[in-house]
């Protein structure tokens, strides 16, 4: 009977006025609590002004999205019950990443969503993550896909939205004295605010990119200036902090292999961004900017070296070489290799080397190692030196230790990955050899209770930016500059390898040179 009643609710029609006012109840309550606490938490006014500013804004959420709810069922009618559904069911998503990760759904975000590959996205899928969906997406989405509703004829729709917006602007005015501190916290507001977080900053991504050239600004031309043979091998590592490398000051020994190379240089760096494309940007472009300049392989390439970039990760501006080259590609070149992690970028490297025909060589290897939420499959089994792990972000959060554990291991496969390049450089004194680790951004492991990486750079703890910056060279190759700022940036890389490809060029900055010039 109880079933039977809950059918016959369902069945019975209600008025557009009633569906749009439950829609708009529901998206506040379900999903915008974070949105308030945040308010709560960060205004500036006094106790009378915080209840007042809290009511404004309950105020004009809840007419905004009956608004945008009854316009969209009107004139969309069965398009607008699906586009609804699909929101309730991101809804519920999003609130789940701004909860277990304290993400905020920004233009970053987003834009991060974009260019992330389904291996790296499926890491998140769980069972909490499926029943949060459920729970708190799934239902409402059958709520607004089949409860009837009667529309009404168009004369209402008018008086009811004229008469919501109007009082809409009327509360907006009233906290006129807010703009400032709104101004303050847009990132913020506008990260916790759902839908609107994810549909305004989609389609500002999606204009952006829309709005690139097709084509990078090509850089000056520039030449080699002598016949001497050099490689050079940029490892750039993936989400790797400075914090967690013993060779940092870090009390657990995860460079065990590191601390021992001579002639292994150590620099302070700070990475330009918290997500991968950011940060890979800055490390191959010459200078800060929001244009995408000629990268660093494409003008080497151009200029007449020979470039081979080796890739288990993505996220990298777009790369015009001969030789790109992914872990699937190399997995079927080299069949013995192992396929499933890093050290498959590594298979063939001297003798890739020594076959070139080219005086200068540059090698990429842009790595996965460190990258979340699953740390503990990043690294085979045997590097598992720190146990118990968790195997992933949210096991980790009800045991930060186990999350930390899992991470550290991931070091210390890394320090067996640049060990293993110095070693296999080391021998091959025909050449002048380099090789530099650079990490395209640093991670949180629960600080403050905030996991992984990608909060914006002005609200990111310094664990997401803070990066291990390491260089070794062949004996004489390169003198370092004594008098280096005490903590560089990511752009020091392209001029650095510049001077290392012997490449002369007006883009070459020799402020922005790790090395004597």
């Amino acid at each position: 009977m109880k079933n039977q009643g809950i059918k016959n609710l369902i069945k019975k029609p209600i008025s557009l006025l009633a569906f749009s006012a439950i829609v708009s109840l529901a998206t506040m309550l379900l999903y915008n609590i974070p949105f308030f606490n945040y308010v709560a938490h960060n205004t500036n006014a006094g106790p009378m002004g915080r209840m007042f500013l809290m009511a404004s804004l309950v105020v004009i959420m809840l007419l905004v999205n009956f608004l945008i709810t009854y316009l969209i069922m009107y004139l969309m009618r069965m398009a607008g019950r699906i586009l609804l559904a699909i929101m309730a069911i991101i809804n519920a998503t999003s609130l789940y990443f701004i909860l277990t990760y304290s993400v905020i759904i920004d233009e970053v975000t987003i834009g991060n969503v974009f260019n992330t590959r389904y291996s790296e996205a499926s890491a998140f899928f769980n069972w909490q993550l499926w029943a949060f969906i459920a729970a708190f997406g799934v239902l409402p989405a059958l709520f607004c896909l089949l409860q009837p509703v009667v529309r009404g004829k168009a004369k209402k729709m008018g008086k009811y939205c004229g008469t919501s917006l109007g009082i809409v602007l009327l509360v907006a005015l009233a906290n006129i004295n807010q703009t400032l501190w709104i101004g303050e916290h847009d990132t913020e507001l506008g990260g916790y605010l759902q839908p609107w977080s994810y549909v305004v900053n989609s389609i500002r991504v999606v204009s952006i990119n829309m709005a690139k050239q097709a084509e990078e600004i090509k850089l000056p031309d520039g030449k080699i200036t002598d016949n001497q043979k050099t490689v050079v091998v940029l490892v750039i590592g993936e989400s790797a902090r400075k914090a967690n490398f013993q060779l940092y000051g870090y009390q657990r020994p995860t460079n065990p292999l590191l601390s021992k190379q001579q002639g292994l240089k150590v620099l302070q760096a700070e990475s330009c961004g918290t997500f991968t494309t950011a940060g890979v940007k800055a490390i191959l472009e010459p200078k800060n900017s929001g244009d995408l300049y000629e990268p660093l392989p494409n003008y080497a390439f151009r200029t007449g070296a020979d470039v081979v970039w080796r890739s288990f990760n993505w996220g990298e501006p777009p790369i015009h070489i001969d030789e790109y080259v992914t872990d699937k590609d190399l997995a079927k070149q080299y069949p013995e290799a192992n396929r499933d992690y890093d050290e498959l970028l590594l298979a063939g490297l001297r003798e890739r080397i020594e076959q070139s025909t080219k005086n200068k060589v540059l090698i990429v290897l842009h790595t996965s190692t460190s990258h979340g939420p699953t740390y503990a499959l990043k690294y085979p089994k045997k590097f598992e030196v720190f146990k118990p792990v968790a195997h992933n972000v949210e096991e980790g959060e009800k045991n930060v230790d186990r999350l930390v554990n899992a991470y550290d291991n991931s070091i210390v496969y890394t320090d067996f990955l640049l060990d293993n390049i110095i070693n296999t450089l080391r021998p091959m004194t025909h050449w002048n050899r380099a090789m530099i680790f650079v990490s395209d951004h640093g991670e949180s492991l629960g600080e403050n209770n905030i996991f992984m990486h990608g909060l914006p750079m002005k609200l990111a703890p310094k664990v997401q930016y803070e990066i291990p910056l390491l260089v070794w060279t062949s004996d004489g190759f390169r003198e370092y500059k004594t008098d280096l700022p005490q903590v560089i940036d990511q752009h020091y890389i392209f001029h650095s390898v510049l001077n290392l490809l012997s490449i002369q060029s007006p883009a070459y900055n020799q402020e922005l040179d790790i090395f004597k010039k």
